[in-house]
């Protein structure tokens, strides 16, 4: 072989992999904070499975994390242009950190150092995190689909059935929809379906707010503000029952509408892109809008309940509900003002959706 067509190729191949070995790494570190958090124990010891397949959540968390290197190897081997990945460069700004905090600290960071510190941090909370739940939706589905079809499962009456297996099918398939395009959305990023991440919220507030709403932060979250809402509200009469709930996955439909129509742009935090499609079209934050009014269907029982027994109780369930949905409404003024500061892309698309939570008002 020509010793300079060698030369070339030996830092190329020398950057790829150093590129899919920052990665590895990141991932293996991200898997392990996972597994010793506290909050995350009992999710990653319990059984799951269908049939004769069985595992643990752990089992689930490293085999994925093991499938997901392996694709990582192929990706950065195969890419036509090596360059520094994200993780690459964060593994490096944390070994200069780490030799000279207070100088990194006095001069701060490059741009794009900034960005992949920020991006591979956000990757590392959520993707495990969406990972695991998604592994949790898909098997309630699958378990309560299958009661459905089950000889005999008919036999019980449409309410019944509805109660016991119709609902939660329904629920945990379209959280299952919706949790998948967010996995998708934390693991891949190529400039191949055009949804590389061109900013992170670099506000206190902006993580804050998001991070309020997920394990294990929202432990302290229901702490402070309670919780109101149930999995699956009950009512005494049997037609609001039906409606009510019904209604309630009608709202849960929209809100995985509108994860489906983000793709591979759906991730906290991130400008990748503006969507205007679907739900979108409509309203800035139908997700947000849909999901707190189903919230607020669920939470009419222990409502209901609380006023039942006494005023006070009845506005501490009310105050309850409505520090969660101000919550959420923090975390959409906070994303609206992380994208306008990006570039102009989002006040355009403001000025053509004008309407944040209700259309026509505001």
């Amino acid at each position: 072989m020509d010793s300079s067509l060698a030369a070339a190729q030996r830092p190329d191949f020398a950057s790829r992999f150093a590129n899919f070995a920052a990665s590895a790494v990141v991932v293996a570190l991200a898997c392990l904070a996972y597994f010793f958090l506290p909050r995350h124990q009992e999710q990653l010891t319990r059984l799951y499975g269908f049939g004769s397949l069985s595992f643990t959540g752990a089992e689930f968390l490293a085999a994925g994390a093991s499938l997901y290197i392996a694709l990582l190897a192929v990706h950065f081997l195969s890419a036509r242009d090596p360059r520094i990945s994200k993780s690459l460069r964060f593994l490096r700004v944390f070994a200069a950190f780490l030799r000279a905090p207070a100088r990194v600290w006095r001069q701060g960071l490059a741009p794009d150092d900034r960005l992949a510190v920020l991006t591979t941090l956000l990757k590392a909370f959520f993707a495990p995190l969406m990972a695991m739940s998604l592994m949790v939706f898909c098997v309630g589905a699958i378990q309560h689909g299958s009661a459905i079809v089950a000889s005999g499962a008919l036999s019980d009456g449409f309410r019944n059935l509805f109660d016991r297996h119709g609902f939660w099918f329904v629920i945990q398939a379209m959280l299952f929809v919706d949790v998948l395009v967010f996995t998708v959305g934390y693991l891949v990023e190529s400039p191949t379906v055009r949804n590389e991440i061109r900013s992170v919220d670099p506000t206190w507030l902006g993580w804050t707010a998001a991070l309020l709403c997920y394990p294990p932060f929202n432990t302290f979250t229901s702490w402070v503000l309670g919780q109101t809402v149930s999995d699956f509200p009950r009512f005494d009469d049997p037609t609001s029952h039906l409606a009510l709930n019904i209604l309630l996955l009608a709202l849960m439909a929209v809100y995985t509408s509108a994860s489906v129509a983000l793709g591979f742009k759906a991730s906290n935090l991130t400008h990748r892109g503006i969507v205007s499609r679907g739900p979108y079209a409509v309203i800035r934050h139908p997700a947000y809008v849909c999901k707190n009014m189903a919230w607020w269907i669920a939470s009419i029982p222990v409502l209901s309940t609380a006023f039942g027994q006494s005023p006070m109780l009845g506005m501490q369930a009310l105050a309850s509900i409505t520090g969660w949905s101000m919550l959420y409404a923090l975390r959409a003024l906070t994303e609206e003002d992380h994208l306008r500061r990006v570039d102009g892309e989002y006040a355009a698309y403001a000025a053509k959706v004008r309407y944040r939570f209700i259309p026509g008002v505001y």
